[in-house]
């Protein structure tokens, strides 16, 4: 992905967990990595604003002109659906399906909690174990967030920063608070009525899927066979994902 241009466009996510007693940035860590970890981090990171909040202008613009350039497969696949679905997506039109398939327990069409997902109510046991885990790594909710830590958007937030942070970390919190419910959840996304977000859930499956494979504890991560890699074919424009 190509982090150097500069414009206008504002930052891909507004993370929602804050790191305790590091004065290093999540974004200072990011400029340290490259290749394939990096990669990673950006794409939990993507997945979460788009769970989080409707995509605006410059977001879509970005998305739409993504330049798959590797064959990856599945990926791949999912990528290309994501570009096709942000070219004739409209900003207006997303923060009302957002809204509809996303938002609430009453409104929303799925509901993005882990306690939901696993036990079929909020606040449950899923979530006083994640509290526990995410105080012992050091994170916590920001002051300005009202939701539970167990929103799907917090958590691949938390995974892009153990990725930049604190790697040894990532696989057992994935296996312990992802592996068991994030996969399903982006499948029900895939099966919404809006392309953009069907196309979202698409990928998060096939991500989530191959960091099953490669975030396995007490083992030697296993590689993606393929690494896709992706760039914005107009140099001038700013990667979101960038502050």
């Amino acid at each position: 992905m190509n982090t150097t241009g500069t414009g206008d466009a504002g930052e891909l996510m507004e993370e929602t967990m804050t790191a305790t007693g590091d004065e290093e940035t999540s974004d200072e860590a990011a400029l340290r990595l490259s290749g394939h970890d990096g990669l990673r981090a950006d794409i939990y990171r993507l997945l979460a604003r788009l769970l989080r909040e409707a995509p605006d202008a410059d977001l879509l613009g970005f998305l739409a002109d993504l330049d798959i350039i590797e064959d990856n497969g599945d990926l791949k696949t999912s990528w290309k659906a994501l570009t096709l679905a942000a070219a004739t997506a409209r900003p207006e039109g997303l923060e009302r399906a957002h809204f509809r398939h996303l938002i609430g327990v009453i409104q929303g069409e799925l509901v993005p909690y882990a306690s939901w997902y696993l036990t079929g109510s909020l606040m449950e046991m899923p979530l006083v174990e994640l509290r526990r885990d995410l105080k012992r790594l050091g994170f916590e909710r920001a002051p300005d967030v009202k939701e539970p830590e167990d929103h799907i958007a917090a958590m691949l937030e938390v995974m892009a920063m153990l990725i930049e942070s604190d790697p040894e970390q990532q696989a057992i919190f994935f296996q312990r608070h992802l592996a068991s419910w994030g996969s399903d959840f982006m499948t029900d996304l895939a099966r919404v009525d809006t392309p953009f977000y069907a196309s979202v859930g698409q990928l998060g499956h096939t991500f989530l899927q191959q960091e099953a494979a490669l975030n396995v504890p007490d083992e030697t991560p296993r590689a993606i066979a393929s690494t896709t890699l992706f760039d914005s074919p107009d140099s001038s424009r700013h990667d979101p994902s960038t502050p």
